[in-house]
């Protein structure tokens, strides 16, 4: 597998395999990497084998071996539990126990007559993600000799959903366009989506959906005849490395490509012709994962339009799919989009809740319900959806959103990590005890069947894949996070910086600190305090702080000369806070109790009501817009400090996106601040300039 050319074709990420400089560890490592063992040959370790010998090569200078025997006293070997003695000698009961599907194991031995590494699993799967890990070591610098890594995925389901068109666009995509589709055909040449599914496969990702979940008339077809050939030959590509394909289907196919008048899930025409399309899908993919449905949200048609619930409409799909192994991932970003902003009570936030937890139980086995992390829309600052916590009788998985939609675009430099890790970390108190949302999702806490984490992807055909080569990042972390929810977000961090530019300590710790720092600072010149929104309608970037005040959509500030904010009490507001469990609906219920970063979601609060710092909140909403653009300038002083020592062409790359942010910024910054010192006549105590 030839690396490839940053400046010819695209960047290889966190698999970028550089040379490694240190002479000390470059004669550790070659003495352990030139043989290496392997006593299975299928796809996914032939998968496995390449990246291996190719991140040897590039590490180090060597062509590996490759046998399946020994030739000398250091080696590698790679292989199943129970099929090898240099591996079954060596693995302790205990640790064979300890692995679980799709884990791996790492471990160096030390003998008298010979030194190894043993990468070793219960699973083709499990082989390949050890094989990452290894490398991921060295590129870090790690010992190999004596590690022992154990490590099992936490979620089950790991996924990646694209909202790519059929026609090369990418719904909210900031990183060019499509690696799968143009002009309403699938993409030939898949050399580049191969590259793809070896980024998915190093951070643990098991599956992806190709398509927009807001499925247009050619996309309809993709699980027709006229795409399925094509659809085949990306799902083998993801095979290879341990990915299950999945596809988003519009509800309404029996209308749109079926030749049926209705799209009724209890119509038995219409559950005839679901079930003679899937086995029709299974003959072109016998691993095909599923669909994932969008309904009856955002004027998709769906099950309501025939009287019927969620469930109903689901479990006729499950029906379908379940004898061959498939799953409906149901999405629940319903809400009503065509609110009328004089009306108080109608209130966005509760309509995933109000939809869903009244179906509790009702849906077939291989149905998961998918939810966005917060009852908005990936907003800068939400609390976690109320579902959490609700659904105990139902497989859900969590929704996150990798593309900065709401949080730059991936012109700002916006990770995302740390915001994933409070989401995953938070205890909804479900049945009254610690019910932490990691553990829900994964299915653990109410023992379902199914659980995981998706999220949308931020690539496209941009030579960086991701438009801002730091936004890299978030692709990476939310794979380890989704493995792994227990690991910290600075060793998360740390990894990327490492294997992306270098181990060098200064460029470590700048780069780790930046990325680190990034989401307060972003969240600092946008919206305060929880309130979201006051972006431009439509596309959704740069400041317009009545851009939804007074539309359909249920995305209100509710700012007056009073106060801003919403109140979404059960004493006097909406009662959105009711939809949590006691001891979490009496913290956000109380003005005192609740977390300020939060208020504004929560609460009206008038601009003179004092925060625990001591300043008020328009103080506060002046202080922290300054401050963020004083952030960003302190961004391009630390990245400045690295010329010469990153690659000329990163340097210069981000300098630019750096400097955008900041001009965009400042615009936050004045749109924001004038905007309440007009509705209020306030003046900013320090005395700064607002316009």
């Amino acid at each position: 597998m030839p690396k490839l050319d940053i400046e010819k074709e695209v960047y290889n990420c966190w698999l970028n395999y550089r040379k490694i400089e240190d002479s000390d560890l470059v004669t550790v490592y070659k003495k352990r990497c030139m043989d290496l063992v392997f006593d299975i040959e299928t796809s996914i370790v032939n998968s496995a084998k390449e990246e291996l010998t190719n991140g040897i090569y590039e590490m180090l200078g060597i062509k590996a071996n490759v046998s399946n025997a020994p030739r000398g006293s250091e080696f590698i070997v790679v292989g199943m539990l129970g099929k090898n003695k240099y591996i079954d000698d060596e693995v302790l009961p205990s640790e064979k126990e300890k692995i679980l599907e799709d884990g791996y194991l790492v471990k160096g031995i030390s003998k008298s007559d010979k030194n190894y590494t043993i990468i070793t699993a219960k699973t083709q799967k499990g082989i390949l993600y050890g094989t990452f890990e290894l490398l991921r070591l060295m590129q870090m610098g790690k010992d190999i000799s004596n590690v022992l890594v154990m490590d099992n995925p936490h979620n089950p389901l790991r996924i990646i959903n694209h909202w790519d068109n059929m026609d090369g666009s990418i719904e909210r995509g900031y990183a060019g366009r499509s690696i799968f589709f143009e002009n309403n055909k699938i993409i030939q040449d898949t050399s580049r989506i191969n590259y793809y599914a070896r980024l998915l496969a190093s951070v643990g990702i098991n599956g992806v959906t190709i398509n927009n979940v807001n499925v247009d008339r050619v996309a309809s077809k993709l699980i027709t005849r006229e795409y399925l050939t094509d659809v085949a030959k990306l799902a083998e590509v993801f095979r290879n490395y341990g990915i299950t394909l999945y596809l988003s289907i519009n509800y309404a196919s029996t209308i749109e490509i079926g030749n049926l008048n209705t799209a009724d899930p209890l119509d038995q025409d219409v559950k005839q012709w679901w079930k003679d399309k899937v086995e029709e899908i299974y003959e072109y993919i016998p691993d095909f994962g599923g669909f994932l449905v969008k309904a009856d949200s955002e004027f998709r048609p769906g099950p309501f339009t025939y009287g019927r619930n969620h469930a109903q409409g689901a479990n006729m799909l499950a029906e379908a799919l379940d004898p061959f192994g498939g799953i409906v991932i149901w999405r629940c970003f319903v809400y009503n989009c065509l609110q009328d902003w004089r009306d108080r009570e109608t209130d966005r936030a509760k309509a995933a809740y109000d939809n869903f937890k009244p179906l509790d139980g009702l849906f077939h086995d291989n149905v998961l319900l998918q939810i966005k992390n917060g009852p908005m829309d990936f907003q800068v600052r939400e609390p976690v959806s109320p579902l959490f916590g609700a659904l105990e009788k139902t497989n859900h998985i969590i929704e996150f959103q990798v593309t900065q939609e709401y949080t730059g675009q991936q012109k700002h430099l916006c990770y995302l990590v740390p915001m994933w890790k409070e989401i995953l970390d938070f205890d909804t108190k479900s049945k009254g005890k610690s019910g932490i949302v990691k553990e829900i999702v994964s299915g653990s806490f109410f023992n379902t069947k199914y659980g995981g984490i998706a999220a949308v992807a931020n690539i496209g055909n941009d030579a960086n894949w991701t438009g801002h080569q730091l936004a890299q990042a978030n692709f990476y972390g939310f794979g380890r996070m989704s493995w792994n929810p227990e690991n910290s977000c600075e060793d998360v961090t740390d990894e990327w910086v490492r294997m992306t530019f270098s181990n060098d300590k200064s460029i470590v710790d700048t780069i780790s600190q930046m990325l680190l720092n990034s989401w307060r600072i972003y969240e600092n010149y946008t919206t305060p305090l929880g309130i979201g929104w006051m972006v431009n309608p439509g596309h959704h970037y740069g400041p317009n702080v009545d851009g939804y005040e007074y539309d359909k959509w249920g995305t209100y500030h509710r700012a007056d000369i009073n106060g801003i904010g919403v109140d979404r009490t059960l004493k006097s507001g909406t009662g959105y806070t009711g939809q949590y469990h006691i001891e979490v609906a009496d913290m956000y219920e109380k003005m005192e109790t609740c977390p300020e970063e939060l208020i504004l979601f929560f609460h009206h609060v008038p601009y003179k009501h004092r925060l625990k710092s001591g300043v008020t909140l328009i103080q506060h909403i002046y202080n922290t817009h300054f401050e963020g653009v004083q952030q960003v300038e302190e961004l391009i002083e630390k990245w400045y400090s690295l010329k010469g020592k990153v690659p000329e062409e990163s340097f210069n790359h981000v300098l630019e996106k750096l400097n955008i942010q900041l001009e965009h910024a400042k615009e936050w910054r004045d749109v924001i601040n004038s905007y309440f010192y007009r509705k209020t006549g306030i003046k900013d105590e320090l005395g700064r300039k607002i316009y």
